[in-house]
């Protein structure tokens, strides 16, 4: 089981992940915007995967990853986005073991790339 932090500015999107990754076993912490989720890293709460949306208002999901790597290095990133060609323009900002998941992506899709990216 993982500690995962999610930022996703869809609300039923959120919801809909949270519970998949929970009936999966790992316990999920959901955040509205990345602010919150920073926020909640500085809580000193530690993680060890950071699931983010890219676009998303105020802090984006890159600026997100950035910071909070800087907070808890060991933080493993996984991002999520409608937006392919928005990430992959940024694709440089992007650390080499971040991993980019487009949505649309079926449920399963989503847990088994969480799985290998927390066992790797």
């Amino acid at each position: 089981m993982a500690k995962i932090l999610l930022a996703e500015d869809d609300s039923a999107m959120r919801e809909f992940i949270a519970k998949t990754l929970r009936n999966a076993g790992h316990e999920v912490e959901s955040c509205e915007n990345g602010t919150h989720a920073f926020d909640e890293i500085n809580s000193n709460n530690i993680y060890d995967l950071l699931l983010t949306d890219i676009v998303m208002p105020g802090m984006d999901g890159i600026e997100l990853s950035q910071k909070a790597s800087d907070k808890n290095p060991n933080m493993k990133v996984m991002f999520i986005t409608g937006f392919a060609a928005v990430a992959l323009d940024q694709k440089n900002a992007l650390a080499q073991d971040t991993k980019l998941l487009s949505k649309p992506f079926h449920l399963k899709e989503l847990v088994d790339e969480v799985n290998k990216l927390l066992a790797g």
